[in-house]
């Protein structure tokens, strides 16, 4: 096997790309998916396809439960603990996120297909991108009294950002902006904004995770596998260092670089569009 290249799959520099792109900007309010996709569109590379964006997602989820495995653990204990009648905020919590949960996940299997088809475009991305840019900077703008914790957090703003969430399958959307911009709404500190999002992204993306698994197995194709192992592997390590940065980041800071980010990119993504150097229509 040549040292360029992963097997007859992805080439290795494809791979560490993707990872790299895909950890540092999963947890960002910035949409991972909208750069996975942008990425053969920009370099001509083949579509990395649905399962190794799966296994990338798989790497950034277990970075996020590692970094938050104190949170995990005491989720995990109390959501089972609410289950025999013993009540407990870390309980509470817990089922706050599966609800949350819930509108994505039927909304992903209601519309999976028609996002496949038609929504994974540049000309789609710019518009998100820089349409939710903008509504993350009003959010943040209105944030700055902002003091609600997580701790009795209401069932209403669990259901409200759950419901923003669902708006996130759409590539450029961002989940993790859209929920942190939905917690800002909701009068959640910017520090509990992000920290609810990164905890929420955990059953989101482990029901994907199970999805994308079964479709790797399915394919039997052990070359697939293997890119996606590595692939996940060093998504994981790049994940974790940006959830490190984001949190100590935002205990002094405001979400305006992430929007200046956003413009900028879906403003580029047009410029590229209309000078034809990208295609406006599907990425796949």
């Amino acid at each position: 096997m040549s040292i360029s290249t992963a097997g007859d799959g992805l080439s290795l520099l494809q791979i560490i790309i993707l990872a790299i792109v895909q950890g540092v900007t999963e947890f960002l309010p910035i949409s991972s998916s909208a750069h996975l996709i942008l990425v053969p569109v920009l370099t001509g590379w083949q579509d990395q396809g649905l399962a190794i964006d799966v296994a990338l997602h798989i790497g950034s989820l277990l970075a996020v439960m590692l970094y938050f495995r104190k949170d995990v653990k005491e989720l995990t204990l109390g959501g089972l603990g609410a289950l025999f009648g013993r009540r407990s905020p870390e309980g509470r919590l817990a089922w706050q996120l599966i609800a949350a949960t819930v509108p994505v996940l039927l909304a992903g299997l209601l519309i999976r297909d028609e996002i496949g088809a038609g929504l994974r475009s540049p000309a789609v991305i710019a518009g998100t991108t820089i349409a939710f840019g903008v509504l993350l900077w009003v959010a943040d703008r209105r944030a700055e009294g902002n003091s609600r914790t997580l701790t009795g957090i209401s069932w209403a703003i669990v259901i409200f950002i759950g419901l923003f969430q669902a708006i996130a399958l759409i590539p450029g959307v961002s989940r993790s902006g859209i929920t942190m911009t939905a917690g800002l709404f909701a009068g959640l500190s910017r520090t509990d904004a992000a920290r609810f999002s990164l905890l929420l992204s955990i059953p989101t993306t482990a029901a994907a995770g199970a999805l994308g698994g079964l479709e790797i197995a399915r394919s039997g194709d052990a070359q697939l596998a293997g890119d996606a192992i590595l692939a996940g592997l060093l998504a994981f390590a790049a994940a974790y260092a940006a959830i490190a940065w984001l949190m100590n980041f935002l205990k002094a800071a405001t979400f305006t670089p992430f929007v200046i980010y956003r413009l900028v990119l879906g403003f580029l993504l047009i410029g590229l569009i209309l000078g034809g150097v990208v295609t406006a229509h599907t990425a796949t």
